[in-house]
């Protein structure tokens, strides 16, 4: 686990932008079985984070005219139990964090993974969930 102190400024680029934490198993299945649209970024501490992911959606809800429902989050490495039951509704997709999810109406129905953020642009990223948000939101 990472100490607060590291990840507290990570968790907060997010938050201090709308997303809220999902920090336990029961908080994540509460609000991707929710009705409408959730947007969940699996933040981490590696640098595609916080060069190409967080950036990218921050862009994408700030400049898209259609937008989730909801925002949320949940750090892994730190939210250990609610990253666990988030990437069980990810199945059949492998762990990978960052990573960033569109559900609708509990249904997963876009999905970014950390080999399709690493090495690309923030702006690549925002234009991918702009198109997301358009079909689904």
């Amino acid at each position: 686990m990472y100490p607060t102190e590291i990840v507290l400024p990570m968790k907060e680029e997010l938050t201090d932008n709308g997303f809220q934490e999902l920090l336990t198993p029961d908080e994540v299945d509460n609000q991707l079985n929710s009705k409408g649209t959730t947007l969940v970024m699996i933040n981490s501490v590696c640098g595609c984070s916080a060069g190409s992911a967080r950036p990218g959606v921050l862009m994408a809800v700030t400049n898209s005219p259609k937008k989730p429902d909801h925002l949320a989050t949940s750090f892994a490495g730190y939210d250990i139990d609610a990253v666990k039951k988030l990437r069980e509704h990810l199945l059949p997709y492998p762990p990978s964090s960052p990573a960033i999810a569109l559900f609708k109406d509990g249904q997963l129905v876009h999905f970014i993974e950390r080999h399709m953020i690493e090495g690309r642009p923030a702006q690549l990223i925002a234009h991918n969930l702009i198109a997301a948000f358009e079909e689904y939101c």
